[in-house]
């Protein structure tokens, strides 16, 4: 008897990931349980500091479950490994639904493009456009804060041209460089500061960087307080900073319901490919703005935002596993988000600075800062350091222009990473 039990929890531990993780060779047991810690990191980032906790949470704990040994829920290489795809490049969809876990089979509607568009139709029932009609300049600030999308986009190809940081794969220096292009696009897309497009466009062109860029991407929208300011301090001067604006005009209800029609008829036709965040996001703003699908309006943006939401995250969570999450490429993708963020949030600003000049400081630089797609955090930051300049000056529905504005240049530059290289 004392032999069958000593054989039994013999077996019952050789099944268990504690004794999976042991086993594995090569210290990837360390590789695991420093997964598991930059999990925890991140879930105590998202519920004591509320850092973005709506997708970091979720987020981190599908990090959490892919990293634990024998789980099985997530199977990445299923997404991103070519013997496990058909002719080396389509999914296999037969395998992912006899083998694939519970997130692999909610990851299919991040690899086929639905969850960021749903994403998008949500913001557009939430966000109102008024400021950005009412002060149509301010289209170019949202325009001006995607600088550091290219810039960082033009670094990086330049980084894996010379052979720096790993970017690019394949077997002719044809295939090599349209990979490095594919890989910069996705790394540039961060300086969007979106979310949702960051990943739409990762896991189109380069889907095994999709857990590094999904990070970076949510963690420093979640840091705008704390990245912003000092750029927008080092760039603008006491007095720029104390402009005080003066109101916006009124809007009018027939303003606010052709401008999503418009919107889409333009961007679309010119930008065909940014045609799912662009038509989708324009959609929510058409169903608020109408007044005529008040059903629909609030289904999109809390039941079906929420539940989408949850799917996205914890499934591009689980896609960092320790084999793709801890390297190099890892550490120079976050350092070169942070750099396209700054830039953006640079870009904004200057090109703010030109418009005070070019009217006669009628302009207050700060809100430039507000281009980036982060809403409607960024604008409240442009309000925050104005005021501490200024306790009289109210700049926060004149950054929200910007700051709408930076929603719908994201996705564009988005439809033209897309339109190049997709």
């Amino acid at each position: 008897m004392f032999d069958l039990l000593k054989d039994g929890f013999v077996s019952f531990f050789g099944n268990t990931g504690i004794a999976e993780m042991i086993s594995t060779p090569d210290f990837g047991w360390l590789k695991t349980i420093v997964m598991i810690v930059i999990a925890c990191v991140l879930l105590y980032l998202a519920i004591v500091k509320k850092f973005e906790p709506l997708l970091l949470l979720p987020i981190a704990f599908g990090m959490l479950l892919a990293n634990l040994p024998l789980g099985g829920v997530m199977h990445p290489e299923y997404f991103i490994d070519p013997q496990y795809l058909i002719n080396g490049k389509d999914l296999d969809m037969d395998l992912i639904f006899h083998k694939g876990g519970l997130l692999d089979l909610l990851y299919l509607g991040v690899k086929l493009g639905i969850y960021p568009p749903l994403i998008f139709l949500g913001i557009g029932c939430m966000t109102d456009f008024g400021p950005l009609i009412a002060n149509p300049k301010s289209i170019l600030l949202g325009a001006a804060a995607q600088l550091g999308v290219f810039i960082t986009f033009m670094g990086a190809v330049i980084l894996g041209a010379y052979g720096i940081g790993g970017f690019g794969t394949g077997s002719t220096p044809t295939e090599i460089l349209d990979t490095i292009f594919k890989e910069a696009a996705s790394i540039g897309i961060i300086g969007g500061a979106d979310g949702p497009t960051a990943i739409y466009v990762t896991k189109t062109l380069a889907p095994a960087l999709l857990s590094a860029i999904a990070v970076a991407a949510y963690s420093y929208m979640a840091l705008v307080p704390i990245i912003q300011p000092p750029i927008m301090r080092a760039l603008t001067s006491k007095e720029e900073r104390s402009i005080v604006m003066t109101q916006l005009r009124p809007v009018s209800q027939k303003e606010k319901i052709l401008f999503p029609i418009i919107t889409t008829l333009v961007v679309i036709l010119i930008i065909p490919d940014a045609a799912p965040l662009v038509g989708m996001l324009m959609l929510g703003n058409l169903f608020k703005e109408s007044g005529v699908v008040d059903r629909i309006n609030k289904t999109a943006q809390n039941e079906l935002m929420n539940i989408v939401t949850i799917f996205l995250g914890v499934t591009v969570g689980a896609t960092a596993t320790a084999d793709t999450f801890i390297t190099p490429k890892t550490l120079l993708i976050i350092c070169l988000g942070l750099v396209a963020f700054s830039i953006s949030t640079a870009g904004g600003v200057v090109f703010g600075k030109i418009m005070c000049r070019a009217t006669g400081g009628k302009v207050n630089p700060l809100i430039g800062s507000a281009g980036v797609s982060a809403v409607p955090m960024a604008a409240r930051v442009s309000q925050t350091v104005g005021q501490k300049e200024n306790p009289s000056n109210f700049l926060l529905m004149h950054a929200m222009g910007p700051n709408v504005a930076g929603v719908i240049g994201s996705a564009v530059a988005a439809g033209v990473f897309l339109a190049m290289f997709g």
